[in-house]
């Protein structure tokens, strides 16, 4: 995969990168988003696929990026299918940190040292070309201006930056809001970034370990409703519920 095009992960972390702060919003949401954007890139590369709620690998063969293709190898090691919602909520600690890093050596951004209180030592990240993530939030704004379905890439980023909870940040308040609105509507026009993204927010919301169920199954035991409609995208909660295991103890990290 050459550098002529930007990847998911790097656009979303740099959608989420506050110009003014030199960091970025929804820490937290934002390393399994990347870890999201990762699948939806390598599945547009042709290596992964989805089966169900499940990740399978169909080409191993390495795209070129180090970043992904240490995620494609991750995968691989599985020997098998795995739900996404699995491997988003798995440890995937300091994803954020690997891809500054990583936009640091492409030359999209440089560090700045700074210090906190006089004391603790800071690093922020400037854009060294706003350009680039102006051109990347005009291509979110015209497909919630307009209403014309996105390309894959676009509607997939629409559909992660929802899901880690960017649309207030990108589209702050009450006059944000139907612009929030229909950022969240764009997850319709790319099913591998709505899968990812759906399963972004179920981390969050802590059902990582209960499997989907199907909409026979959930008509005959009377359907509940998903922690999905409780909690804002972006939201780690503090107390997880019961059951969430490892997939809650990764996103508290």
């Amino acid at each position: 995969m050459g550098r002529s095009r930007r990847t998911i992960p790097e656009e979303l972390l740099l959608l989420a990168l506050d110009p003014t702060t030199g960091t970025t919003a929804q820490p937290q949401s934002l390393d399994l988003g990347l870890a999201g954007a990762q699948l939806v890139e390598l599945a547009l590369a042709g290596r992964i696929a989805p089966d169900g709620d499940r990740i399978a690998v169909v080409m191993p063969r390495p795209t070129g990026d180090p970043t992904l293709d240490s995620a494609l190898e991750l995968l691989r090691r599985r020997g098998s299918p795995v739900r996404a919602v699995h491997w988003i909520g798995g440890p995937r600690l300091g994803l954020r940190q690997t891809y500054l890093s990583h936009l640091e050596r492409c030359g999209m951004v440089h560090a700045v040292a700074g210090q906190m209180c006089g004391v603790l030592p800071t690093t922020r990240y400037q854009a060294t070309d706003t350009a680039i993530s102006r051109e990347i939030r005009s291509r979110l704004d015209s497909a919630i201006r307009t209403g014309v379905p996105p390309d894959p890439r676009t509607a997939a980023l629409a559909a992660l930056a929802h899901a880690v909870g960017l649309g207030k940040h990108l589209y702050p308040g009450n006059e944000g809001r139907s612009s929030r609105s229909r950022l969240r509507d764009l997850i319709r026009h790319d099913p591998m970034g709505g899968l990812v993204a759906h399963a972004v927010m179920d981390v969050q919301n802590g059902v990582a370990a209960q499997p989907r169920r199907s909409p026979a199954t959930a008509g005959q035991q009377g359907a509940r409703p998903t922690a999905r409609a409780v909690t804002e995208p972006g939201r780690v909660p503090m107390q997880p519920r019961r059951g969430a295991g490892a997939m809650a103890r990764a996103v508290a990290h």
